[in-house]
């Protein structure tokens, strides 16, 4: 009878032990949820501010006011432009 109250109690001791070991795991792996939780938003917020900053700077009055500015570039008058057609049958 002795015998199989120490081996019960050496499972009781190590299953508590197991028990604590568990919900220190636990809490470590949701504090590192929540931590990659955050980055994730930020990182979304970050992206969509890319977005509008990427929109903005592609927009075709930026690029149009550039392209004159510092290029030089400006819109050929009417007998500057030539018109090209394709023949018949040709493609």
């Amino acid at each position: 009878m002795r015998k199989e109250v120490v081996v019960l109690t050496i499972a009781v001791v190590a299953s508590a032990l197991m028990v604590i070991d568990l919900r220190h795991r636990n809490r470590q792996l949701f504090a590192e949820l929540q931590t990659l939780t955050r980055e994730r938003d930020g990182l979304n917020t970050e992206w969509g501010q890319l977005l509008l900053e990427q929109g903005a700077w592609s927009e075709h009055r930026r690029i149009e006011s550039i392209a004159r500015s510092q290029l030089m570039m400006a819109l050929p008058s009417a007998d500057q432009t030539v018109v090209v057609g394709a023949a018949r049958g040709a493609r």
